[in-house]
């Protein structure tokens, strides 16, 4: 303590101190904004008073069905009002929320129910037999909560409780249970295993917070705005935009499937004002057919991440009507933690100057204490000359707490004190970070990540492959995509079409390499493959 609290005898009370979370938002929300739209699904409507008390049916049924605080609430859920409402009602109850890919296979979905222990599974009637594929492996599997969506054509199957008569046995004015400590476990998020098994990235409520409070600012958001859901809620719970916006009170407008004609509709009849996405949806924007557009009048303002935008890009979506901010993360960072901050001194850039600005991975939000390029051997900062590479560093608030179970990885990420992204990049003598390359070959499709590592696992069980490696081959749509260059066996004959319908079987279609090339790999003196030279090879393929 410093002198002033030792002299005086001041200390923390109730009424100076309380824990950070998310949580505080909507129970705000709900007594300020209670008759406002809080939430659009379709022909759904409701207001923050009817999003609160939802909530605590949620909380107050999962009590009921036994989960106590600290245990794990799955879901398998796309952009619905249910999954908006488990990122509220999961902690309500003292529990952990792990939103899980949908787009996983039976295997991976299995291993993180089991890893992460979920006592219940909340999923949607579309992804049913993937919950219940992944449920059938598990020894003691997790209470399986369906949630049908009348409105797009999935009804409940009648085989399991269904989410509105679960929500229906809880209480509307159930006591929300708030963390007594900011450190507590929010959160549990797991990557998309770019290393072999997935690991399980916990939050805590503080960094959460302190997120949703930073993000606002980056955005230039002011109150009452109307926020589209595209980015997965699985996906760094949404980068934690569903607990920001009742801070603001705003509106989450839900949309399940992702399709230029769903985001025109939800710009021009709903009003959204922001939302965020790959820079494949913005391709999406950008393609879309005339029969799919509708009319605006106002800019729309973006946050897209996942790989920078390219010029091209950004030339053709901002006349439509959108402002483009490249922004960077990891999972481990509570999604967004640097942004391509615009001041004054990029006003008059044009062209391919600003396209190359605004494509920039930026300097750090507010909520982070620094990020910035070290040598990960030596933890010395870098030249800030634009050339000089290393890895980016995170430090702060926004940082994980750590890998679920995985002290010796946990220990691997923080070592000098340091968050390590793994993300290889440059510094500007401004202080703006620009990645340069990817460690450990991650390949990024469509804002996924994919494990080159994995994907070559599965081929080299083919039994006509020799040895195979996996590279990003730049693709229009999708960013960048897995391309696989294989050496055959001698006197076997095998087909792209038959390799890549043989790791179909066994990955999740982003991780599916979309092209097959046969080659002699190029190997160094001591048998390694030179992927480096590979990426040139295949880049014009």
């Amino acid at each position: 303590m410093g002198w002033l609290e030792t002299e005086t005898g001041l200390e923390k009370t109730a009424a100076n101190h309380v824990a950070l979370t998310p949580l505080s938002h909507l129970r705000r929300a709900a007594d300020l904004f209670a008759a406002r739209e809080a939430l659009v699904d379709g022909g759904t409507r409701r207001s923050y008073a009817e999003y609160a008390a939802r909530v605590s049916r949620l909380a107050s049924a999962l009590a009921r069905a036994g989960v106590k605080p600290g245990n794990v609430v799955a879901t398998l859920l796309p952009n619905i009002a249910p999954h908006a409402e488990a990122h509220f009602g999961v902690p309500a109850c003292g529990a952990v929320l792990n939103a899980i890919n949908t787009r996983l296979d039976v295997d991976t979905v299995a291993y993180i129910l089991d890893h992460g222990g979920a006592k219940v599974l909340l999923a949607d009637a579309e992804f049913l037999d993937l919950a219940r594929a992944a449920c059938a492996t598990l020894p003691t599997p997790p209470l399986l909560i369906e949630v049908a969506d009348h409105e797009a054509g999935f009804t409940p199957s009648g085989d399991h409780t269904e989410y509105e008569a679960f929500l229906a046995s809880g209480d509307p004015d159930f006591e929300w249970v708030m963390p007594q400590d900011e450190w507590e476990s929010l959160a549990l998020n797991y990557t998309s295993g770019t290393t072999g098994r997935p690991k399980g990235v916990v939050y805590h409520h503080r960094g959460a917070y302190l997120s949703t409070l930073s993000q606002p600012i980056s955005w230039r958001m002011v109150l009452f705005p109307r926020y589209l859901t595209i980015v997965p809620m699985f996906h760094c719970n949404a980068w934690c935009h569903p607990w920001m916006i009742p801070a603001l009170g705003g509106t989450v407008i839900c949309l399940r499937d992702i399709t230029a004609k769903g985001i025109y509709k939800a710009i021009s009849l709903e009003g959204a004002t922001h939302f965020g996405g790959a820079p494949i949806v913005l391709q999406t924007i950008i393609n879309a057919p005339d029969s799919d557009r509708l009319p605006f009048d106002h800019v729309v303002e973006v946050f897209t991440a996942g790989a920078p935008p390219p010029a091209a890009t950004l030339a053709a979506i901002e006349p439509l009507g959108f402002n483009v901010t490249q922004v960077y993360g990891l999972t481990e960072t509570y999604g967004p933690a640097t942004e391509c901050l615009w001041h004054d001194g990029f006003e008059g850039l044009r062209g391919d100057d600003r396209a190359e600005v605004k494509a920039r991975t930026g300097v750090a939000m507010p909520f982070m204490d620094g990020i910035t390029v070290m040598d990960p051997e030596t933890m010395q900062q870098v030249p800030r000359d634009g050339a000089a590479l290393g890895e980016i560093m995170h430090r702060g608030n926004g940082v994980m707490k750590g890998y679920y179970k995985n002290p010796e990885a946990t220990r691997d990420a923080f070592r000098g004190g340091w968050f390590h992204s793994g993300d290889i990049a440059f510094q500007h003598a401004d202080g703006y970070i620009k990645i340069a390359d990817r460690a450990k070959d991650i390949i990024i499709s469509g804002g996924e990540n994919v494990s080159s590592v994995e994907v070559e696992g599965v081929l080299m069980k083919h039994p006509a492959v020799r040895l195979a490696a996996v590279v990003a081959k730049p693709d229009e749509k999708w960013g960048e995509v897995p391309c696989a260059c294989v050496e055959v066996k001698d006197g076997i004959d095998v087909t792209e079409a038959e390799l890549i319908a043989f790791c179909r079987a066994k990955l999740a279609g982003f991780k599916t390499p979309k092209r097959v090339v046969f080659m002699d790999l190029p190997k160094t003196s001591t048998g390694k493959i030179q992927k480096f030279e590979l990426r040139g090879q295949v880049r014009d393929i």
